[in-house]
């Protein structure tokens, strides 16, 4: 296969996934509405579906489509590594300039993916008032190892 030809492939496939995922977070947020939205609009605590699944079966659908797409930019950068560093280079001329920002980029990116890994939610009971659930209030903690 040619390289542009691949190289349209991937990206039409990157962004079918970035519609899907919008479109399922869309569907997630909008319209399975969490429980006490659910109990604000129908006056109780219904279960909604859609296409015979609930929420929770539409996020695992969303963090699959979001695992596709994480691969498929992989995939993107390996395939257009020669012009990120052309580019770069242009960018930052100091050797140790690059380093640093490399670095940096490098890290913060890591962070960002594994720190959810790391967050342990405040958990309090479900408190019942005027028939409406109470949401469980999270806090972030962090543990090192």
């Amino acid at each position: 296969m040619k390289k542009s030809v691949l190289n349209f492939t991937i990206n039409t496939v990157m962004t079918i996934c970035m519609s899907a995922i919008l479109g399922t977070g869309f569907i997630i947020k909008y319209i399975l509405i969490p429980g006490k939205e659910r109990w604000v609009k129908y006056g109780n605590n219904v279960e909604l579906y859609f296409l015979e699944m609930d929420r929770h079966q539409w996020g695992t659908i969303h963090l699959i489509l979001g695992l596709v797409l994480l691969a498929l930019v992989v995939t993107h950068i390996f395939l257009h590594w020669k012009i990120i560093c052309c580019v770069f280079k242009k960018l930052i001329k100091q050797p140790i300039t690059k380093k640093i920002v490399a670095l940096l980029f490098l890290i913060f990116c890591l962070a960002l993916i594994i720190s959810p890994f790391f967050i342990k939610p405040k958990v309090e009971p479900i408190k019942k008032n005027n028939r409406h659930q109470v949401t469980i209030v999270t806090d972030i903690h962090y543990e090192y190892l």
